[in-house]
């Protein structure tokens, strides 16, 4: 055993044996874990990923007259005001309220240009109050002339990540990155044996008041971050998904630029890249055994994006080694991977707090209370308002064509029964396409007479079991104004329309008294 202030002893005395974990890896393969833990005092880690969870807290002083500020923006983002007159905590994922602009740009990109000193266009205003009497504000600040820039991040570094991969025939695009089609790829966001809480992934060393890398700096862990995850499944000792998670503070006006991005998922919006490393003392073999855990050990789920539900089905379990060779075998096809956060980047950041630790500018400190290991499950939001499915939407009766049929036939068809669109099915009900009355008017005036030669073949659908909701998004999301309802079987139920939804949003709203 060894205790903390041995190790800071050491590392003042310039005796400190520190290692990065990719090192202990093989440190503890060749020699063993108890002879690790007699040699090595100190093995760091590094992250360097999208944690969309961040922000700041900005104080920016008082102006005279003084000005309460309800409503703040920087740089068109933005940053609540509810916290007395002239604090605002800027999120991450705040997007611009500039039209042109929208989710290109928002509060990570704010918080980058603060630490990059950069000057930020600020704009407040207020109610106005006796004691508060100024109602708009226009100026420029930067990260010399505020008070505070706190940077403070509710959910970072989580534990582990599920990689994603999506098994529809369409581009999604998520907070994972791009989605192509049919398993186009796999994206994953882990620096695996680097990661700082698969290094300790009982938290024995970690706590409030864990001092950390923190964007080029020195940060704190607060505590447990939100949605701090212990009950869950593990395999050689590490979870195979989120997990556990951390809530961290550092000064911003210390921090090196290097170490943070804000960058923009298409389609997506905001996040912000946040480098960290955490020193892990070895106070014990059980600590160096863990710490000497490999890419290969870590089990990650490949997790189908393309189901837009709170659980994802697993499509395989795979391992950071796998991952990060470039590709993955799944029913017999290699599919390329690519990592959302930087392998380079974690290892630079462990390697800096080595070198911090051996150059005795960097202390480890005793957490206050160490982090829940134990009986920690985030519950899910319940809606209380029911979710409405497809299959209980009151649809017309169901009308077809064959795609041999007349255009004129389906022209009187669809004019007989008021419709605008019309799936087209072979003799098992099977979908084959749809056709709508745009495109018979098209047919007409270019002359074609066979259905088959102006249907449209790659349709977008709607299942039985899906939320009204989630078609609502869909049919906004490809401008059209129907899909074709397929069963579990994938034959052709009926039709859903916007006029349907409409109806359907009316009624609930009516209901709700809105």
């Amino acid at each position: 055993m060894k205790t903390i202030e041995e190790i800071n002893q050491r590392i003042k005395d310039g005796d400190a044996v520190v290692v990065t974990a990719a090192e202990m890896t093989q440190i503890v393969k060749e020699n063993g874990a108890d002879k690790a833990a007699d040699e090595i005092d100190v093995v760091t880690t590094g992250t360097f990923g999208a944690m969309c969870s961040s922000g700041a807290f900005l104080n920016f002083g008082h102006t005279d007259p003084p000005i309460k500020m309800t409503k703040t923006y920087l740089n068109g983002v933005e940053a609540y005001s509810g916290i007395a007159a002239v604090d605002s905590y800027i999120g991450a994922t705040q997007p611009s309220r500039i039209p042109e602009i929208g989710i290109d740009y928002g509060g990570a990109h704010v918080i980058e240009d603060l630490i990059r000193g950069k000057d930020i266009e600020l704009i407040a205003s207020s109610y106005g109050t006796d004691c508060y009497p100024l109602t708009d504000l226009k100026t420029h600040v930067n990260i010399e002339n505020l008070n505070e820039a706190i940077m403070v991040n509710p959910r970072n570094c989580y534990q582990n990540y599920a990689a994603a991969i999506n098994t529809t025939d369409e581009i999604i695009y998520t907070y994972m990155g791009t989605l192509l089609p049919n398993m186009g790829n796999v994206s994953f966001s882990s620096a695996g044996v680097l990661s700082p809480l698969l290094n300790d992934p009982y938290f024995q060393t970690i706590g409030m008041g864990t001092k950390i890398f923190m964007c080029g700096a020195e940060g704190y862990v607060i505590g447990e971050g939100t949605q701090h995850n212990t009950e869950v499944q593990r395999k050689n000792g590490v979870p195979v998904n989120g997990a556990g998670t951390l809530m961290l503070k550092g000064d911003m006006k210390q921090m090196d630029p290097k170490y943070v991005r804000g960058a923009t998922m298409p389609k997506y919006g905001s996040t912000l890249y946040v480098g960290l490393g955490i020193p892990i003392p070895i106070i014990n073999s059980d600590i160096a055994q863990k710490t000497a855990i490999s890419d290969e050990d870590i089990v990650c789920q490949i997790m189908d994006y393309g189901t837009p539900k709170r659980s994802k089905p697993v499509v395989m379990e795979s391992n950071y080694k796998q991952l990060r060779s470039g590709s993955v075998e799944i029913n017999g096809v290699e599919i390329e991977t690519s990592p959302l956060s930087s392998y380079k980047k974690a290892l630079e950041i462990a390697l800096e707090l080595k070198s911090w630790i051996n150059k005795g500018d960097f202390l480890l400190s005793n957490p206050v209370k160490l982090l829940k290991s134990e009986g920690c499950s985030p519950r899910p939001l319940e809606i209380r308002r029911q979710t409405v499915l497809v299959n209980e939407i009151k649809s017309k009766p169901l009308i077809t064509a064959n795609p041999n049929d007349d255009i004129r036939d389906v022209a009187k068809k669809m004019v007989q029964n008021s419709i605008n669109h019309l799936p087209v099915v072979d003799a098992d009900q099977k979908l084959l396409g749809i056709v709508t009355s745009w495109d018979i008017a098209n047919a007409v005036a270019k002359g074609k007479t066979m259905l088959k030669d102006v249907m449209t073949k790659k349709v977008v659908i709607a299942r039985e079991d899906e939320p009204v909701d989630v078609i609502a998004r869909r049919i906004d999301k490809h401008e059209i104004s129907g899909l074709p309802i397929i069963s579990k079987n994938n034959r052709v139920m009926g039709m859903i329309t916007a006029e349907d939804i409409s109806r359907l949003m009316c009624a609930r709203n009516l209901k709700d008294g809105v």
